[in-house]
């Protein structure tokens, strides 16, 4: 390992924290190609297993606000490695479970833990970024969870299709190995990354009352609500195995086969995340011009990727693999079609462009996070967001069940799945407003934080002349992102 606290060393402690934020959203992602394999072991319905979902997006969120709350008040390593050991236990615990009460008590437990990586995850790698590249550093961030989400329901249809328990095992040691090589990361000091607190001590913590003034930031009013509209539509889309996998039965696949199916579709179709780097550096880009930046890149994203998501769930698909071949068969049949079948190779494309402009919003939410508050704040304000965002998202996926049995008396399978996933992208319309919004306060909230930073900087060093004007200062901020060199 090199120096401790040197570029080599913060450079892997981003690394192991990425690949930790990947992981847990692997965990979430594990069970929705599953349900009817755990459903049928267990002897209870699709809607049942669902139902451990639902509770494990509300749980974790919930969780997530105690976690970061620990986090922001204490020593952050040891919470992290609490919360990490947790999910990890009560992953191989669901693959372990006899009964459908047991695995939802393990998806329980799994959810308490999960809480606690992302959320104090965020804070610690918000510390490790300089302020000029959070929008890149952040965009490999979301597209960790992006990656695991994937991964999740890759694992879970490979690994998954004849023995459901294999992918939790799989995972929770997966877990284990990276708890470990988190134990070499740098205890990043709280502010580390600041241009106003360059060359001193800063050791401000969060206390009670500080709720109040983090809601007076109105930028976090709208950075913390637009997840709520976000995540119902985002949760809705938990269920793209489920629409291809009928797709698949539809044309007369069986039952081992078509769950493949949907899991490499759905996986395939989801690789449009990838481009959220490219959402990170716009928002960088236009972040030098105008603190506005990162607000508007993400509106734009949110809101005109809706027809896209529309017409993606209505274009027919050939499907052409070898019914009850293996899985690396099945793949490279999947793979042909994207080339050889016209209808899967547009279904793609859409796919793709449609998902590239909304994970355009998850670096720049990120960052703003980061540019409106001060180090003590950022964990609990994430959390809160994430709290929003589970309560959007469990709803979401709830929800979307509830419709699609509904639709299927007018619209039988795959049609009731594509219209009810259609009607819920359109959730993504007030989201796009909110960032708008946050767009018109986001500059006087980040001077209102330059001010605090330099007040802590006088008392910590009052010798040092650290004085200005903070709406000049906040424009220094987004034109450069450079006050101080990277540490």
């Amino acid at each position: 390992m090199a120096a401790r606290g040197g570029t080599a060393h913060r450079v892997y402690s981003v690394i192991v924290f990425v690949v930790l934020a990947s992981l847990d959203n692997v965990a979430i992602g594990l069970v929705p190609p599953l349900y009817g394999s755990i459903g049928a072991d267990f002897g209870v319905g699709e809607g049942h297993i669902a139902l451990a979902t639902t509770v494990m997006f509300l749980l974790s969120a919930v969780a997530a606000v105690g976690w970061a709350y620990a986090g922001d008040r204490t020593n952050r390593k040891p919470v992290l490695i609490a919360g990490t050991l947790l999910w990890v236990a009560g992953t191989a615990w669901s693959g372990l479970a006899g009964d459908y009460p047991s695995f939802l008590l393990s998806q329980v437990l799994a959810a308490v833990g999960l809480g606690g990586v992302a959320s104090v995850s965020f804070a610690v790698v918000s510390d490790l970024v300089s302020p000029r590249r959070r929008g890149l550093v952040m965009s490999f961030w979301g597209l960790s969870q992006g990656v695991g989400t994937i991964a999740g329901t890759l694992v879970g249809g490979l690994l998954g299709h004849d023995d459901w328990r294999r992918p939790f095992l799989v995972t929770a040691l997966a877990g284990l190995v990276a708890t470990a090589a988190y134990l070499l990361t740098y205890d990043v000091p709280r502010g580390h990354s600041q241009p106003e607190l360059a060359g001193v001590t800063y050791d401000e913590r969060i206390h009670r009352d500080d709720l109040p003034v983090i809601l007076r930031r109105r930028t976090n009013v709208w950075l913390i609500l637009q997840g709520l509209s976000a995540q119902v539509a985002f949760g809705s889309l938990v269920w793209l195995p489920v629409l291809f996998r009928s797709r698949a039965e539809d044309q007369g696949y069986s039952a081992g086969t078509a769950v493949l199916v949907g899991s490499v579709f759905a996986t395939l179709f989801q690789l449009g995340g990838a481009l959220s780097i490219l959402g990170g550096l716009v928002g960088d880009r236009l972040q030098r011009r105008t603190p506005r930046g990162r607000a508007l890149v993400s509106a734009v994203g949110v809101l005109a990727a809706v027809p896209f998501y529309v017409v993606l769930f209505f274009v027919p698909m050939r499907i052409d693999v070898p019914d009850g071949a293996g899985s690396a068969a099945v793949i490279r049949a999947v793979l042909t079609d994207v080339f050889t079948e016209p209808t899967v190779g547009a279904c793609l494309a859409i796919a793709v462009f449609a998902l590239a402009l909304t994970s355009a919003n998850s670096p720049n939410w990120f960052a703003m996070i980061a540019d409106v508050n001060p180090p003590e704040h950022r964990g609990t304000v994430y959390s809160l967001g994430n709290l929003v965002n589970g309560v959007g998202r469990a709803g979401g996926n709830a929800l979307v069940g509830v419709v699609f049995r509904g639709l299927a008396s007018a619209f039988p399978p795959p049609l009731n799945y594509a219209v009810g996933l259609a009607a819920f992208q359109f959730f993504f319309i007030p989201t796009g407003v909110m960032f708008w919004l946050a767009g018109r306060t986001v500059a006087a909230d980040m001077a209102d934080t330059h001010a605090a930073l330099l007040a802590a900087r006088r008392s910590a060093d009052p010798d040092r002349d650290v004085g200005g004007d903070p709406a000049v200062g906040v424009q220094r901020l987004a034109g450069h992102q450079d006050l101080a060199p990277d540490r």
